[in-house]
């Protein structure tokens, strides 16, 4: 009997959890009602007010509306409506989720909204050339990575491009990278793992959906990390050039680009007049072929003031684009 008591609480806390809130209340005999319905559980009012103020006593946050016969809601869920919404919105714009494992997930996001489930949280969110991943092994891969780190351990994994044809080609002929992983970045929509890589002789970073199969977590311990490893630093450049350091550059540019220039480089940027209709700024970027990209997207209305050398190597590189055509 105690059993069953305590199951039928458990029960009554789940109903109270899938069709609750402020604004969808359950009265007595409709709480009655569901749990002979879903349970097989027949009891009387008195028993549902007693399990529930149990339920109460325990610590659960449920609120009781009280009347000829009293209605009752779940509060105090760990998200609100609005922080689903961002958490579905990052999920469904995410490129390293895999299509189908987006899915599964707002399923899952939606299920702690209650009542509301994942129709009233549909998003109506529209992602430009967001290209998913096709790697579902990416949650485990993720996870054998972090296992890694916070245990201090190697791991071994092989690593995949695609070829011209489209196809997924094992790196090296196949073969097994061992690496000393130290943090993973998330940078421009896709996981990167940072570490010693045995391989290279040096400090590498790999794209985790380009890691082909679950890594291999190796009993040795990962090499540690040099004094001269300058975490913060790597990561602001692993993404640019990795034999050159980052140099002041001065831009021109039209006065209604001041929310890219901010997007691109915070709001401390450095900013100046320069005439009637631009100002210039003065930036520390790493000056590669990523940078220079950038500029080039504004169709002239970004311009490179200075330092020479810079501006000469941007009119080389968009002259290289232009040859042999």
């Amino acid at each position: 009997m105690e059993k069953e008591t305590k199951l039928r609480a458990l029960c009554i806390l789940k109903i109270l959890y899938e069709l609750t809130d402020a604004n969808h209340q359950l009265s007595t005999s409709e709480i009655a009602e569901q749990l002979e319905k879903k349970y097989g559980f027949k009891v009387y009012r008195t028993t549902i007010g007693s399990d529930i103020e149990q339920l109460r006593q325990f610590g659960i946050d449920i609120c009781i509306n009280k009347s000829t016969q009293n209605r009752y809601f779940l509060d105090g869920r760990l998200f609100d409506e609005q922080e689903l919404k961002l958490l579905i919105d990052a999920v469904e714009s995410s490129k390293f989720i895999s299509e189908k494992k987006s899915k599964v997930l707002v399923e899952k996001l939606g299920e702690l909204a209650g009542p509301k489930g994942t129709a009233e949280l549909k998003r109506n969110l529209c992602i430009e050339s967001r290209n998913k991943t096709v790697n579902d092994q990416i949650y485990n891969i993720v996870d054998a990575l972090n296992d890694a780190i916070n245990r201090g351990k190697k791991v071994a994994f092989q690593y995949f491009r695609y070829n011209v044809k489209k196809e997924q080609k094992l790196c090296c002929d196949g073969e097994v990278y061992i690496l000393s992983p130290y943090t993973l970045v998330w940078n421009g929509d896709y996981y990167y793992v940072v570490g010693y890589s045995e391989k290279h002789h040096d400090i590498e970073n790999f794209r985790v959906d380009r890691i082909y199969q679950q890594p291999k977590i190796l009993r040795e311990d990962a090499l540690p990390r040099s004094e001269n490893f300058d975490e913060v630093e790597y990561v602001k450049t692993m993404f640019s050039a990795h034999d050159k350091k980052p140099e002041t550059v001065e831009l021109i540019c039209d006065n209604d680009l001041m929310d890219a220039i901010i997007d691109e480089f915070g709001e401390d940027v450095s900013s100046y007049a320069y005439n009637l209709s631009s100002f210039r700024v003065e930036v520390e970027v790493v000056t590669n072929h990523v940078f220079y990209s950038w500029v080039f997207g504004f169709g002239g209305r970004v311009k490179i003031k200075g330092p020479e050398s810079v501006r000469c190597e941007y009119a080389e590189m968009v002259k290289v684009v232009f040859a042999d055509l």
